[in-house]
């Protein structure tokens, strides 16, 4: 089950750079480690450093990848964006944003929504 849901998750992560390539975004870095876990996108528009995490599910029947952005996920995120922009000592603006993918039984996409600024 865990491969399952690894091989589910770098799907979801192949098809957010793709999306946000095609909306204007450098990608700057991929499944990049910090001290407390790892942050799947970072990016940039704008001028504007982006932390992105995908949160991919094949099918709703058992809650939205949106249901999994729980406090505790939320203060880890934030931590996160913390640790790289410090470390990339970034000076300009930065945001945390949530890609949610739920994919069908092809691999194809049923729904994609994209929240800006989720915390």
């Amino acid at each position: 089950m865990k491969e399952f849901n690894l091989q589910t998750g770098k799907i979801g992560e192949a098809i957010a750079k793709e999306y946000l390539e095609k909306q204007g975004y450098v990608i700057l870095e991929q499944n990049y480690e910090t001290k407390y876990a790892e942050i799947d996108l970072v990016a940039e528009k704008d001028k504007t450093l982006v932390i992105v995490e995908v949160r991919t599910k094949r099918g709703d029947l058992f809650g939205t990848p949106e249901d999994s952005l729980n406090k505790k996920k939320l203060r880890k995120l934030w931590l996160n964006a913390q640790g790289y922009v410090n470390q990339a000592r970034w000076k300009g603006p930065y945001r945390v944003d949530a890609i949610c993918i739920i994919l069908k039984a092809d691999n194809s996409i049923d729904r994609l929504n994209h929240y800006s600024s989720i915390i």
